[in-house]
């Protein structure tokens, strides 16, 4: 499932390397991976997708979250949301960490809370888990 978070960022489950077209053809020009390798058998792993994504043309950024968000993963997230060049598409499993890191790193850029709580309920996700950084 895909969800618009905001005007440039969509946030998704687990894609996979056939999907990066669809995704060009959406307009996206930069895939964030919030997904570290290796946590369901079966996953494409972050090379596939960066492979895929560079073959179409999309820019594409590894910011593997792994237990909880920390500093460095929300200063990366801020670098990713200014560096791209159009819509975003940043994915974990199930968009849960994904909307997470993105909230965080939007507040951080002046957006308010209120505005972030909607947008990640639209994307079924609580933002009680990062409320702390908010």
């Amino acid at each position: 499932m895909i969800c618009q978070l905001d005007e440039k960022t969509l946030v998704s489950s687990q894609i996979a390397p056939a999907d990066v077209a669809d995704l060009k053809a959406r307009g996206v020009t930069m895939i964030v991976n919030n997904r570290p390798d290796g946590e369901d058998p079966g996953q494409p792993t972050g090379l596939e997708i960066e492979q895929a994504a560079e073959a179409a043309g999309i820019s594409y950024r590894a910011i593997p979250i792994v237990r909880g968000i920390g500093p460095a993963d929300v200063d990366a997230m801020q670098e990713a949301i200014a560096a791209a060049d159009g819509t975003m598409l940043a994915y974990c499993r199930a968009g849960t960490r994904s909307t997470l890191a993105w909230a965080v790193a939007r507040r951080k850029q002046g957006a308010s809370v209120e505005e972030l709580a909607e947008a990640a309920a639209r994307a079924r996700v609580d933002l009680a888990a990062v409320a702390h950084l908010l």
